[in-house]
């Protein structure tokens, strides 16, 4: 939906209807001006359509691969990690390295404020939600479901897989702006235990690689 939602976008008619535009897994909310119907959003799609077909627009591409990516140490010491480990057949050192090796991207936002879902790590990471939710996730906390990464930004129920935690501050009402991590936002997690030197600091870009493309549209079945 983060290339859909970017397409429509990029059509010069969507800003004279549109005031906001926010992807989520399956779905683009449109916020419109007040005078806009369904059926003058209706008139948007076939040229949105062909935008999605064509890829996002090379431009942005372009200023996406400068963007970098921000970087959060991770402690892999989750209650779930093992579990992951078993589930997956990677054991905890292959789950450790099979997240922090490449660069996942935000697909969305949502849940609560600064809770990025992260797209395009390793496949074989794929895990389902807890069967039984926890009542209190921990600040910090790094967690796996479906095909997303995440980091809790704040203390919730939740039921996903936690394999580590951060003290990186996801979500502060006093920074500007408040959330560290935005659709199209890159992430690259470093494990804390082998780069205990690593300066993080409050996310700071470092050049990297792109993902395909066709990954950020899998903000698929878990949330």
């Amino acid at each position: 939906m983060l290339i859909a939602a970017r397409a429509l976008r990029d059509l010069p008619v969507v800003a004279d209807l549109v005031i906001d535009l926010v992807p989520a897994a399956r779905t683009i909310l449109l916020v419109t001006l007040p005078h806009v119907g369904p059926a003058r959003l209706r008139d948007l799609l076939p040229a949105a359509d062909r935008l999605v077909a064509a890829g996002a627009p090379a431009a942005e591409r372009a200023a996406e691969s400068a963007a970098g990516a921000v970087r959060i140490r991770v402690a892999y010491d989750g209650p779930d990690l093992e579990a992951v480990g078993e589930l997956t057949g990677l054991g905890v050192a292959g789950v450790v390295a099979a997240h922090t090796t490449g660069t996942w991207q935000v697909a969305f936002c949502g849940f609560a404020p600064g809770f990025g879902y992260l797209v395009g790590g390793d496949p074989r990471l794929e895990v389902p939600r807890r069967e039984t939710p926890r009542q209190k996730v921990p600040t910090g906390s790094v967690g796996l479901a479906g095909t997303f990464s995440g980091v809790y930004p704040r203390s919730s129920p939740g039921g996903w897989q936690l394999i580590g935690h951060t003290e990186q501050v996801l979500w502060d009402v006093e920074r500007e702006p408040p959330a560290l991590l935005a659709p199209g936002t890159r992430v690259r997690f470093i494990d804390a235990d082998a780069d205990a030197d690593t300066d993080i600091g409050t996310g700071t870009p470092e050049p990297v690689t792109g993902i395909p493309e066709a990954d950020l549209d899998h903000a698929g079945d878990e949330r």
